[in-house]
């Protein structure tokens, strides 16, 4: 899963002051193992907003340093992947697959509304040992105060992430599914976000996701859809 922050940058800049914010989201995601239908997650959120530091419930940046129209940030994101055998029959007598949190660096270019975002995050509590790289590019569109921003991304995943989440060991071989040891793969997508500060005195935001999978995951005996959709809604206001 791409790892994205809540609100994108031109949406940010409506929230012209800083200070603490409080809200609630939710995120839902079709998911492309066998039987394991859709993973829907509540986001309560606690968050900061400073002129370098950002902080929206589980997902943190800081702003080391800035340029004209470029930024250099670190990042901090809870990757919502994994599994249990209580998931699907697919996964009876093999290990759980956990959640866990990426940390990394992200690289943007913003202008005219315009931006680009390379990002670069990695497995921080060794679940999968994995890392993710991300190229996005954006265009926002203003209507009044409704931002619209249509997203192209690709995402790059090593062999280590996908062999963690999409592979089958020796020990794990039975009947419904054969050994398989993943592979770097690459990744596609198509996103579109709607935001707007005019509902209940606070900041709404709509984003919707498309993913499509490589063969390098989806050849995976564990996996059955080439693509899915990921849907994540937020609300926040300020003390």
């Amino acid at each position: 899963m791409t790892i994205l922050l809540p609100f994108s940058a031109i949406a940010q800049k409506s929230l012209d002051t800083t200070g603490y914010l409080y809200g609630l989201g939710v995120s839902t995601n079709k998911e492309i193992y066998k039987g394991y239908n859709r993973r829907t997650i509540p986001l309560p959120i606690i968050g900061y907003k400073g002129e370098k530091l950002k902080v929206f419930g589980p997902f943190i940046s800081y702003q080391v340093s800035q340029f004209s129209d470029f930024n250099f940030l670190i990042q901090v994101a809870p990757r919502f992947q994994g599994f249990d055998d209580s998931d699907s029959d697919i996964f009876v007598g093999m290990k759980d697959r956990k959640f866990s949190m990426d940390v990394g660096a992200a690289f943007s270019y913003e202008a005219n509304e315009w931006k680009i975002n390379i990002s670069s995050m990695f497995d921080v509590l060794n679940r999968s040992n994995g890392v993710e790289l991300v190229t996005a590019l954006s265009h926002t569109f203003r209507f009044g105060p409704i931002f619209v921003e249509p997203r192209l991304t690709l995402s790059y995943l090593d062999s280590n992430h996908v062999d963690y989440y999409y592979g089958v060991d020796k020990e794990e071989v039975n009947e419904s599914r054969s050994e398989f040891i993943g592979s770097s793969a690459l990744n596609t997508g198509f996103g579109l976000s709607i935001s707007t500060p005019i509902l209940f005195n606070g900041f709404t935001q709509l984003n919707i996701q498309r993913t499509w999978f490589s063969d390098e995951i989806t050849d995976s005996p564990l996996v059955e859809d080439h693509s899915n959709i990921n849907i994540r809604l937020l609300y926040t206001r300020k003390f």
